[in-house]
């Protein structure tokens, strides 16, 4: 077999003398070279050049098709093009009525806050208020973290390493912070401690399932019962993701988030979870905390929420503090059409049970993976919940090396293990992530071989190739990630399985080896 690779898209030097028609996909794919920068990788891994979509299928302007497993990074719930979101923003557009009113009420405000409020955790529901911030994610992320200072008088955030947002003010990667102007976030004494999250291949303290869950939460609290000796003063808030999405696809073990949940409680710490890709069904519950029964103080949403438009907003508890009138707004927190297409998506995915079909399909994937992964010694792992999966890609000849926290001052393993047991929260015996899939028995120990991210973009490459698109993340983005939209049917499902095992056969032969039995 020939390995033909699809090859990125050129870069800002790109000669652009050679012929190459404006209306052809390979001149648009030029002209995109020279005029944005590299650094939206996602671009230039995936040179396609999409004219029509629908469902789960893009058509590219040469003729191809593929299978968008992929989602807009999640932000497509229903896939592309629903009819459902289509005739709400038709709704709208016909009606005259203004596309932004920036902080104003309107109906299709009202409506939107209406189906979102049925959807919230009955918990945050009887007392959520709801603020609307700039439409990307980031800026959602920098605006719970305001609201946090701003009821608790301290600053700093506990956050996770691998945590995929962020924004200016250093929580993680991300665009710019819709809040610049607050006194809070622009104050220099801002610090973000990054604690470790557990999981079951790659963790934090050279041990995995309930005892390295456990290891994690007596770490994270050894921390905050001890600010003098840590160095860490009680922080504004904690920030944490039930499901790590561009660290990996880790979900959380639902016995830790609990755990979190009563460690910040206790000490009046604003729990603040991020659903911006977890949301909306795609976990296999409406909202991935529900998975763990945790009631957060604050929910930071955005991506499906938008129904394929930018949108995002803050859900918090009532009795945060919030902005005093008069305060810096944000200049596009009202687009009524992302508004009316989030309304309907909720609406469809809370009506016709998406969640639901998202955790039995989920099951079924995370099994044929699985079993998938035993025939190649290169997969390290393959996790996830719901339709949000990864598998990660190793090097089997490389020597295996230990799972690493990233947090600088952790303590020596056994020093966690010596220290008193904490009590934990209701239910956490049960814990664990029902349908998470693993190369890893949980509580065994092993040395988990080095990440092989060639590997996983040539798999990325093959997957093209047959016309599958997937995402790269986690460690030297080594994961391929599948985010299927939650309308996605078995035969389709059957297809992205059949497609990817072959991409997988194919990126090894084109390294030099062969199918092998996992180690």
């Amino acid at each position: 077999m020939e390995c033909t690779q699809v090859k990125p898209a050129v870069g800002a030097a790109a000669d652009l003398t050679a012929p190459a028609p404006r209306s052809t996909p390979e001149g648009l794919s030029r002209r995109q070279g020279a005029r944005e920068p590299a650094a939206r990788t996602y671009a230039r891994a995936l040179p396609i050049v999409p004219v029509r979509a629908r469902g789960l299928t893009i058509e590219g302007a040469d003729g191809r098709r593929y299978l968008d497993c992929l989602s807009g990074a999640g932000t497509l719930a229903l896939g592309h093009n629903h009819p459902v979101v289509l005739e709400a923003i038709r709704t709208v557009l016909d009606s005259g009525a203004p596309l932004s009113a920036p902080d104003l009420a309107t109906p299709v405000k009202d409506a939107f806050l209406d189906e979102l409020f049925r959807t919230l955790p009955p918990g945050l529901a009887e007392r959520a208020r709801v603020r609307f911030c700039g439409p990307a994610g980031s800026e959602a992320v920098e605006t719970s973290w305001a609201l946090a200072r701003a009821a608790t008088g301290r600053s700093g955030l506990l956050t996770f390493t691998g945590a995929g947002r962020g924004g200016t003010a250093g929580v993680g990667c991300g665009g710019t912070a819709g809040v610049l102007d607050d006194p809070f976030v622009n104050s220099r004494d801002t610090r973000v401690t990054r604690l470790p999250y557990p999981q079951d291949y790659r963790y934090p303290f050279g041990v995995g399932g309930e005892h390295g869950a456990d290891l994690a939460a007596r770490w994270t609290e050894s921390l905050l019962g001890d600010p003098g000796s840590s160095g860490i003063p009680l922080p504004a808030g904690m920030l944490v993701e039930p499901v790590q999405g561009e660290g990996g696809v880790i979900p959380a073990p639902d016995s830790w988030l609990r755990r979190m949940r009563q460690l910040t409680a206790d000490r009046s710490v604003p729990l603040i979870v991020d659903e911006i890709q977890t949301g909306v069904g795609r976990t296999g519950a409406f909202w991935a905390v529900e998975h763990s029964g945790v009631t957060p103080d604050v929910m930071v949403l955005s991506n499906a929420i938008g129904g394929s438009l930018p949108l995002a907003v803050v859900v918090y508890r009532d009795d945060l503090v919030t902005r005093e009138p008069g305060s810096p707004a944000d200049a596009f927190p009202g687009n009524q059409l992302a508004m009316a297409a989030g309304t309907a998506t909720l609406a469809h995915v809370r009506e016709n049970a998406l969640a639901d079909r998202a955790a039995t399909l989920g099951v079924r994937l995370l099994s044929q993976l699985r079993q998938l992964a035993s025939d190649f010694s290169c997969v390290g792992d393959v996790r996830g919940r719901g339709l949000m999966i990864g598998v990660e890609f190793v090097d089997p000849d490389g020597e295996g090396e230990w799972g690493s926290a990233g947090v600088l001052g952790a303590p020596a393993i056994a020093d966690v293990a010596a220290a008193p047991a904490a009590p934990a929260a209701p239910g956490a015996a049960e814990g664990g992530v029902p349908g998470s899939v693993g190369s890893v028995t949980p509580g065994s120990w092993h040395r988990p071989l080095p990440a092989a991210p060639e590997l996983a973009a040539e798999v990325q490459r093959e997957c093209l190739r047959r016309g599958l698109i997937v995402g790269l993340g986690g460690r030297h983005a080594s994961v391929v990630q599948l985010l299927p939209p939650l309308t996605i049917t078995d035969e389709q499902a059957a297809a992205i399985l059949e497609r990817l095992a072959d991409a997988i056969r194919a990126a090894v032969r084109c390294r030099g080896g062969g199918p092998a039995t996992a180690p």
